[in-house]
Order: C-alpha cells, then structure tokens, then sequence
C-alpha cells in the first residue's frame, strides 16, 4: 500500500504532494514502482495535527481519487469522516481506511458497509492533538492484549454495521496513542492480533520510533527521509509473519526485499 499523502503538514514529505497534480503523479510513480494500493489521505495524523475542515479534505482527495481510479489503479481513502468516504466511494475508491476504527465518525461504518468497500479498522483511541494523553496500557498483557481487545471490539461494531467479514482488516495502529516501547511490543507479538482472524495491515513506515532507534550520538532522532532503510527491514519480517498489507512511503525498495525474500523462500521449497 503506496502512502499518497495529499497535506501541506505531513510529517513524512512536508507537503510535497499538498495539490491534486503532484499528488496524482505521485500515485502514478508509486505503481511503476509496485504498489498493489494507493491510499490517499487528505487529514495529517501525525502527533499534533488538527483537523482541515470537510471542504477541505473532501477538496484535497476527490480529484486525486478520481483521476487514479479512471486509470485503474485499486485505492484507498484515508479517512475518519462518512463524508469523505461516501465521496470517495462514489469517484472510485474499493477500500476506507479509517484509522479511527468508526470511533471518530460512526456513520463512516454504515457507509462502507453500503458501498461493498473493504473496510480498516485501526485501534485509536483519540484525535492526534490528544493522542499521547491515551498511551497507557497497565492491565494484564499490556499493550497487545489491549489493543486485541480494543480491536475486537472495532470488529464487531464493523459487523453490526453490516461490513461483511471478508471485507474486514484490522490494523494495530503503530504510533497513535502509543510510545516507542509500545510499538515494539506491538510487533515482537502480532500472533494475539492475528489469532481474531482478520487481515492485518502495518503501517510502521517512517515513523518516529525508527527514528528514536536511528539516533546520531547527539541522541537527535533520524529524519523521516533517512528511516526507509529501517522500515524496509521491519517490512520483510512483517512479511514472513504473513501480514496482509504493508503501508509505505518507499514502495521500491519494500518490494525489491519482498522479491529477495520470495527468491529464497522458492529456492528452500526447490532445494
């Protein structure tokens, strides 16, 4: 899954697809370079963001969306809001990511389910100028157990809503309302995650806990543009661990290690 971030406050490209021409252009490099998905958001969810108005987002993804649907690419809404993903919908997209798992926005469940979309549900538990006020996690099994529970519950309220269980992903949520520790913990121990028996989409790409673990000796964080390296490794073992999808920024490079690992996982069945 290419990350097609179309704000003018991303915390990955500060911006750089911010209008629908680059943006478009960008999902097209993504393709050639291997994408499966372009997921295309119009709302910055890094630590701190505030919210653009409707008309603002709807404004930033619906020409993006159209343009790369019409050319036949599989896309992907980022989203929290029905709105959005009710427009989205109707201009091309099959799939509404919404990393709010229907907590933002309830009726966004109601929409997917009406549109036949695979729906993400990602464990959240506050907008992102609040997030890190909700990163405890004290109860027995720590932050796997909760957020299998959490996410269970995300699950159920997608049924309800009439999302049919094939069409259901789940994603751990890497970052939101959660320190470093907490993602390693994550990912060092999807199996309880797994073991609901949904898909499972990682979006560790970039983010600020490779970047504490990439320090100078000054102890100053790795930029976001220097942590690809990192999230092509950490992509390779979420592959052997048989995740569904990987969220990137560096479409190339994952799926040059993803074609070493099938190389060699062809060569042991062969040998």
């Amino acid at each position: 899954m290419g990350v097609v971030n179309v704000t003018p406050d991303s915390f990955s490209d500060g911006g750089r697809y911010a209008d629908p021409a680059s943006a478009i252009a960008h999902g097209r490099a993504l393709l050639a370079d291997g994408a499966d998905i372009l997921d295309v958001g119009g709302e910055s969810t890094r630590p701190g963001a505030t919210r653009p108005l409707v008309e603002e987002e709807l404004d930033r993804v619906v020409p993006v969306i159209s343009a790369l649907a019409e050319e036949g690419a599989l896309v992907s809404v980022d989203t929290m809001r029905h709105e959005v993903a009710a427009a989205a919908l109707a201009a091309g997209a099959r799939i509404v990511n919404d990393v709010s798992g229907g907590l933002a926005d309830p009726e966004i469940l109601r929409v997917a389910a009406a549109g036949e979309a695979t729906y993400v549900a990602m464990h959240w538990r506050a907008h992102s100028d609040r997030m890190a006020d909700f990163a405890t996690y004290d109860g027995p099994g720590g932050v796997v157990s909760a957020v299998r529970d959490e996410l269970a519950a995300r699950a159920d309220a997608a049924l309800a809503a009439g999302i049919a269980p094939e069409r259901l992903v789940l994603d751990p949520g890497l970052g939101f309302a959660k320190h470093g520790e907490h993602n390693w913990q994550l990912l060092a121990d999807l199996g309880p995650i797994q073991q609901l028996g949904y898909p499972l989409l990682v979006g560790a790409s970039r983010k600020s806990f490779l970047g504490t673990l990439l320090a100078d000796a000054e102890d100053r964080p790795r930029p976001p543009e220097g942590r690809d390296a990192a999230t092509t490794a950490l992509s390779v073992l979420l592959a052997r661990v048989g995740v569904w999808g990987l969220r990137v920024h560096d479409v190339r490079s994952t799926r040059d290690a993803l074609r070493v690992l099938d190389a060699l996982e062809t060569a042991r069945e062969e040998a």
